[in-house]
């Protein structure tokens, strides 16, 4: 057991704090952003402003959902690998066990209303959070002027010209460099557990957790199972997909889709699915992979089928991703007073403001609009909403959220317990 630093939680603690914010962890990444934010920063003062900051900025370099490796590298820095192994594993397993239960429910079930009626009312209520986040994310990492207007030009380059997010990153980071305002901040924390383990050990650990599997799934089954065949493709995506969730989806529909696992309308239920369960949007995987399972689980029962279906594409997604972070950890947060990095890493969280910023618009357009139009001109695509397709219901909630949070303070828990009660009686009643 590693002693907790002064002033820092115990590992089970912090343990049960990491459960609470899996399963308030709805609104992709943003929302999952905000709500570690809100608790860990804000709330519980375990981790000091800046840390944060820079472990957002290490995780949005990785391949993979970066709330999730965010998670991971917060658990670390507060108790070790082995707080990073349980922050990461409680992050995502309220959305693995409803995504399970989902999935079998679409089999089975003629009709998800009642589900989709609760967690759409969470869902509006989940964009005050992102917007709370937003607001307190920017004041705190844009210092000067110089910040903000690349907070802006990023924010212009995602949502306006839709440029890779990798070239993102690295631009930012040079501009950071040569305009030369590292971070002011300074943390109040003392440098994160110190662990023996190298960082050859980790990955090569990480890498027989990962591979083993899929290994024994080859000898077993064959290379043409479609187990073997997923949990390939989905190793891939965790190694190639930059930008997080958002990132890995076209990639997913089109190969499931033109695989043949499912067809696009279950793909699009799937996504909808993720949309409304906490955790990372990318769970849309272990739908995939129930689905496909299911279908083509010879020799196995098409249960049996679904069940290692979802469980091979959670694994080949999160065993790399935990390893990813916990591998690189403790060489980042060393350098993390550096100033020459400093000023290179300013740069990347002003850049970092305009992704959470454009994944506020684009979580603003799903929620309270039903229909959208893109505005094409060259090289300029913008994603604009149809007035007239606004969701009453769904502005009005945000509206009472956005009261409840911002005139009376109240938490996110209260916020997020009183939008699901809500959702509960209005499925009984109707």
């Amino acid at each position: 057991m590693i002693a907790p630093l002064p002033g820092l939680p115990s590992l089970r603690e912090a343990s049960r704090t990491w459960a609470k914010i899996g399963v308030m962890s709805f609104g992709g990444p943003a929302g999952q952003i905000a709500v570690m934010h809100r608790l860990l920063v804000d709330e519980k003062k375990w981790v000091a402003e800046d840390q944060f900051l820079h472990a957002l900025k290490f995780c949005t370099l990785l391949p993979g959902p970066e709330a999730q490796q965010l998670a991971t590298y917060l658990g670390w820095s507060l108790h070790g690998r082995r707080g990073g192994l349980i922050a990461g594993t409680l992050f995502i397993a309220p959305g693995v066990i409803i995504m399970l239960g989902l999935s079998l429910a679409y089999r089975f079930v003629a009709g998800l209303g009642a589900i989709e009626t609760v967690f759409g009312v969470i869902r509006p209520l989940v964009l005050v959070i992102v917007l709370d986040a937003l607001l307190r994310i920017g004041r705190r990492s844009l210092p000067s002027n110089r910040l903000r207007l690349l907070a802006v030009a990023a924010f212009i380059a995602l949502f306006v010209f839709h440029l890779p997010f990798p070239i993102l990153v690295i631009a930012s980071g040079v501009i950071g460099l040569l305009i030369g305002n590292p971070d002011r901040t300074v943390s109040v924390r003392t440098e994160p557990p110190r662990t023996k383990d190298s960082f050859w050990a980790t990955v090569l650990i990480g890498l027989a957790l990962w591979w083993v599997p899929i290994g024994g799934l080859f000898f077993v089954l064959g290379s043409h199972h479609v187990l073997s065949q997923m949990s390939v493709l989905w190793s891939k995506a965790a190694v190639v997909t930059f930008g997080g969730a958002y990132a890995v989806l076209d990639y997913v529909r089109v190969a499931a889709v033109q695989a043949g696992w499912l067809t696009p309308k279950a793909m699009l239920d799937g996504l909808s699915l993720a949309e409304t369960t906490p955790g990372p949007l990318i769970l849309v995987l272990q739908f995939v992979g129930f689905q496909g399972g299911w279908q083509f689980a010879n020799p196995l029962s098409p249960l049996a089928g679904g069940l290692l279906g979802a469980v091979v594409n959670v694994w080949t997604t999160f065993v790399p991703s935990i390893m990813f972070v916990l591998a690189g950890a403790p060489y980042v947060e060393q350098l993390r007073h550096q100033p020459r990095l400093g000023a290179a890493l300013s740069g990347i969280s002003a850049a970092v403001v305009g992704v959470v910023a454009n994944l506020s618009i684009w979580f603003f357009l799903q929620v309270l609009f039903r229909d959208h139009h893109s505005l094409s001109v060259g090289p300029i695509a913008i994603d604009l909403p149809i007035v007239a397709s606004i969701n009453p219901i769904a502005a009005g909630l945000a509206g009472m959220g956005a009261i409840a949070v911002f005139k009376f303070k109240q938490g996110i828990g209260r916020v997020l317990i009183a939008g699901a009660l809500l959702g509960i009686l209005l499925a009984t009643a109707g």
